[in-house]
């Protein structure tokens, strides 16, 4: 079912999305659902409760340690050890 919304969005950035839809062959109406479905989707697949719901992500969770060093200076350190 659909149903209409009104919103108050600034007037260029409503030309800009007319010029993008007109090119993409989509109406506004389409692009802004589109968006908000990809938005209240993501979070119904990937939150659950407090935590990210992503293997890849949780899998690397823990693999690094702080070792106290700046991050400039561990990459230093790796590209000399390469290429050095």
């Amino acid at each position: 079912m659909l149903t209409k919304l009104t919103l108050t969005i600034d007037k260029d950035i409503v030309e800009s999305a007319k010029r993008y839809a007109k090119k993409e062959n989509r109406s506004i109406s389409k692009l802004v659902s589109e968006y908000l479905e990809h938005i209240s989707g993501a979070k119904k697949t990937f939150l659950t409760g407090n935590s990210l719901n992503a293997p890849l992500t949780e899998s690397l969770s823990g693999m690094f340690t702080d070792n106290g060093k700046p991050y400039n200076e561990i990459l230093t350190e790796a590209l000399s050890d390469k290429y050095l």
